[in-house]
């Protein structure tokens, strides 16, 4: 992997190779901000963004999973069939679908900060009001609710956690940080088996609303903006000079600090600017890899366990099969970030999905011993849900500042029309008598034709690269 600028022996000779003198005295440091970041060491000020986006995630699985761990006592407590709970989980997934798109827009033209902090601070009080719900019609509108918020946190966490990461360090930061996606989901899980015999079901929407909501009072006072975004911005030249500082402390900015010419936003938070300047090709190859990995994590996700009891396995072993595609997705992400970070995104998401589709076909074998199958969804999870946080970092990467959330966002928000997709369409087809076989059999598709998206996408990244 080659970065940015010479090498040097000294950290001090690192920073000031970000920064260009001008010949013009009146303005007597220009820093390449990206630069800078690079070529300096992960500092405490970086890793606190790092923990406080993290918590955020953390609390973005469990309020994304909590529905599905009140599903049992909810029915009970209103006397309703579980169908009747499609329409809210789908509720939930529709405004996270809605809020990717339009809240990375408004983020890319008023920052990352404010949408982030004020997306949670949302979804946060949608959680409480939802513990007060009576009815269905309530609780599909709060879920509604509920997931717009949760929909403006991933492609803001990504973008910004992207902007204050060294590019060395970049791809492990972002899918570690994501990794708090499988976490709080697992957490989720743990927590309410404790809560809801003691409280009720309603107990675990009042811990999902007031801890991100006391994460979002701490970010409102100690998340900083993105240092590329206030590079864009005009008047912000005291604010960004002291971040810069909290960086490098040994760089002497000058009197003045502008951001290098080629970094310079052209324009900020259109969805038009995804297809222009040759990047048409590119963001439609994201999408369809965005729309079929979530398809199958959530196909895999909401059906795995159903699907293994029709297979005749006891409901204690398919509930444990279910946690297995989990666990297998958070070691993936935690191992899958330092080979990107060495080997580049495509060298390693073509092979993931390779064994991805491999893995997904095994599954439904008839014959395979219990022993065989855990290590099989394991590896479904390895490749399958911890791939989803590669290709949200990979996002990041392949759009500038002005645009980043909107290009994460969209990637998330058509992404999310197949976790929709997945699940429905695997409804249907258990009504039409397929068999588990044949259901993972179909489910294997998606994964292959993934390795062949990857690479048309490395090619149009390429060419988009040498264009320009």
């Amino acid at each position: 992997m080659t970065f940015p600028g010479p090498r040097f022996h000294r950290e001090e000779s690192f920073a000031e190779a970000a920064v260009l003198r001008s010949p013009d005295l009146a303005h007597p440091a220009t820093v390449d901000v990206a630069t800078l970041i690079d070529l300096n060491p992960l500092g405490s000020f970086q890793k606190r963004i790092m923990v406080l986006i993290g918590g955020v995630v953390v609390m973005d699985g469990f309020d994304v999973q909590a529905i599905g761990f009140v599903a049992p006592a909810l029915t009970q407590d209103w006397s309703i069939a579980p169908a009747a709970l499609g329409p809210i989980f789908g509720a939930g997934l529709l405004g996270m679908l809605v809020g990717s798109m339009l809240l990375s827009i408004i983020a890319d033209r008023v920052g990352r900060r404010p949408v982030l902090v004020g997306s949670t601070a949302f979804f946060s009080l949608c959680m409480l009001c939802t513990a007060a719900t009576t009815s269905i019609p309530e609780m599909i509108a709060l879920r509604f609710l509920t997931g717009l918020g949760i929909g403006g946190v991933m492609a803001n966490a990504v973008a910004l956690a992207s902007e204050y990461s060294p590019q060395r360090q970049r791809a492990s930061l972002l899918m570690w940080i994501s990794c708090g996606f499988t976490g709080g989901a697992i957490a989720g899980g743990l927590i309410a088996a404790a809560l809801i015999p003691l409280g009720g079901w309603q107990s675990v929407f009042l811990v999902g609303g007031v801890l991100p909501l006391g994460i979002a009072a701490v970010m409102y006072w100690w998340l900083p903006e993105s240092l590329l975004f206030l590079s864009s911005q005009a008047g912000t030249h005291e604010k960004l000079g002291q971040l810069l500082r909290r960086i490098a402390p040994n760089v002497n900015l000058g009197r003045d600090v502008h951001l290098a010419e080629s970094e310079q936003v052209r324009a900020r938070g259109s969805f038009a600017e995804l297809f222009r300047d040759g990047r048409a090709p590119m963001t439609l190859l994201l999408w369809l890899l965005s729309f079929a990995n979530l398809l199958n994590l959530f196909f895999l996700a909401n059906w795995l366990p159903l699907l293994a009891t029709r297979m005749g396995f006891s409901s204690s072993t398919a509930v444990l099969m279910g946690t297995t595609l989990q666990l297998g997705g958070l070691i993936g992400a935690i191992i899958m970030g330092p080979l990107i970070d060495r080997l580049g995104y495509y060298r390693v998401l073509v092979p993931v999905f390779l064994l991805a589709g491999l893995a997904v076909a095994a599954i439904g074998q008839p014959g395979l011993s219990l022993s065989a199958l855990y290590p099989v969804i394991f590896t479904a999870g390895l490749c399958i849900v911890a791939a989803q946080p590669a290709l949200n970092a990979l996002a990041s990467t392949l759009y500038p500042t002005g645009i980043r959330a909107t290009g994460v966002g969209w990637s998330l928000g058509v992404g999310r029309a197949g976790a929709i997709v997945g699940p429905v369409v695997a409804a249907r087809l258990v009504a039409l008598d397929w068999s588990s076989q044949s259901l993972f059999l179909a489910a294997s598709v998606p994964a292959s034709f993934s390795c062949v998206v990857v690479i048309g996408l490395a090619i149009a990244a390429r060419r988009k690269s040498r264009s320009f």
